[in-house]
C-alpha cells in the first residue's frame, strides 16, 4: 500500500469518528456556520474588513450571543476578540486564519470544542478558565513547547499535527485523554504518557523515533500509529493486549517480531521496511488487513504464513521481489494475482484491487 494511499485510508478512518462525535453533540440553539463564502446576510455573526491598511484582514462582530456552534473557519481573522457576549458557546473553529496569540477566551466557558489549526501560533497560552474543553486542534502551527494545559483536565481529544515539539511533556495530568495526535514534529523519544491510561488512539508518526518504548501502562490503546520513523525492531508492544490498529510502514524494520500478544489486531501496516520473510503472524487470528508492499520478500512459501488466518480480506504485497517478472526485469508478473489468490483463497482484495 502506498504511502497516499495509507493517508488516505487513516483519515478516512477519523473522518468517521468525527462524524459520529458530531451526530451526539447538542442540537437545540443556534447553530453559526460562517465561511467567507457565506459572509453577506449571516445572522449571528459577521466578519468585516479592517479599516486600511489592513484592509484584507477581518474582525469578528457576534450578533447572536446565544450561538452554540459557530464556525470561522478561512475568516482571514488576525485577532481573537469581541467574543465575550458568547457564554453559550460550546464549539468554536477558527481553522485556516492569521491568528498569532491565544487570547479573548476567558468568558467562553461552556466551550468544549476549541479548533485553532494552521494559524500562526508560536505558544499556548490563555487557555486556564477553559476547564470543560474536551477537545483542542493546534495542529499546523508553529508550536515548540507543551505549556498552558495545566487546567484543561477535561480534554478528551489533543491533536498537535505539524508543529515543532521535539519533546512530549506536561501532559502527565491529562489523564482523560482518548486520543493524542503528535503526527509530523520532531520527537525523538516516547515518554511521559505513563498516566494516560484511557488513551485509545496514539499517533507518533514522521518524526525521529528510533526505539518503541513507554507504551506499557496504556493497555486501552486500540489504534497505534508509528510511521515514517527510525526504528529496526518491533519491541514493546507486550502490555497492548487490546490493540487493533499497527501502523508501521516506512521505518527500518528487518524482521516481524514482537506481536505475540497483541492478538486483537485486525490491520497490520508493514510496507515500505526491509522485511525478507512474513513470519510470526499466523497467531493473528483476526487480522483482517495486511500491507506488506514495498519490502524485500521473495519466497512465495511465506505466504503460508497468512494461510490460517481465515478472515484476512486483504494483502497488499506489490513490489517485493515476488510481485516482479522473472522473465521480464522490472516488471510485475503477469501471473502474481493469480498466484496471491491460490495460496489464499480467502482474499476479497490483493493491493488495491478487489478480487474477481
Amino acid at each position: 500500500m502506498s504511502e497516499g494511499e495509507i493517508e488516505v485510508a487513516m483519515e478516512e478512518k477519523k473522518a468517521k469518528s468525527d462524524e459520529e462525535d458530531q451526530d451526539t453533540e447538542a442540537t437545540n440553539g443556534t447553530a453559526v456556520s460562517v465561511t467567507m463564502e457565506k459572509l453577506q446576510g449571516m445572522d449571528g455573526v459577521e466578519v468585516v474588513k479592517m479599516p486600511a491598511p489592513d484592509e484584507d484582514v477581518r474582525e469578528i462582530v457576534i450578533v447572536d450571543a446565544n450561538a452554540l456552534d459557530v464556525d470561522l473557519n478561512q475568516g482571514k481573522i488576525a485577532k481573537i476578540e469581541n467574543l465575550e457576549s458568547l457564554t453559550q458557546v460550546e464549539t468554536l473553529c477558527l481553522r485556516q486564519n492569521l491568528i498569532k496569540k491565544i487570547e479573548g477566551l476567558s468568558t467562553l466557558q461552556h466551550l468544549k470544542d476549541l479548533d485553532l489549526y494552521d494559524n500562526q501560533l508560536e505558544v499556548i497560552e490563555n487557555l486556564e478558565e477553559l476547564r470543560n474543553l474536551e477537545q483542542l486542534d493546534l495542529s499546523f502551527n508553529r508550536l515548540k513547547t507543551i505549556e498552558g494545559l495545566e487546567n484543561l483536565t477535561a480534554l478528551r481529544k489533543l491533536y498537535f499535527v505539524h508543529n515543532k515539539f521535539d519533546k512530549i511533556q506536561n501532559i502527565e495530568h491529562l489523564v482523560q485523554l482518548h486520543m493524542l495526535e503528535f503526527g509530523a514534529n520532531r520527537i525523538r523519544v516516547i515518554e511521559n504518557l505513563a498516566p494516560l491510561t484511557r488513551l485509545t488512539s496514539l499517533y507518533l508518526g514522521k518524526n525521529k523515533l528510533t526505539k518503541i518504548e513507554g507504551l506499557d501502562t496504556l493497555v486501552n490503546l486500540t489504534c497505534l500509529s508509528l510511521q515514517s520513523n527510525r526504528f529496526v525492531k518491533i519491541e514493546g508492544l507486550d502490555g497492548l493486549v487490546n490493540l487493533e490498529e499497527l501502523y508501521l510502514s516506512d521505518n527500518g524494520l528487518e524482521s516481524i517480531e514482537g506481536l505475540d500478544n497483541n492478538l486483537r489486531l485486525n490491520t497490520l501496516d508493514l510496507a515500505q521496511n526491509r522485511i525478507r520473510r512474513i513470519t510470526n503472524v499466523s497467531h493473528l487470528k483476526e487480522l483482517q488487513e495486511f500491507w506488506f508492499n514495498d519490502n524485500k520478500v521473495d519466497d512465495w512459501k511465506d505466504l503460508e504464513e497468512l494461510a490460517p488466518i481465515k478472515i484476512l480480506e486483504t494483502v497488499y504485497l506489490e513490489r517485493n521481489p515476488l510481485w516482479l517478472d522473472p522473465d521480464n526485469a522490472g516488471h510485475p508478473d503477469p501471473s502474481y494475482r493469480r498466484k496471491v489468490k491460490l495460496a489464499l483463497p480467502q482474499l476479497r482484495q490483493i493491493d488495491a484491487t478487489m478480487c474477481k
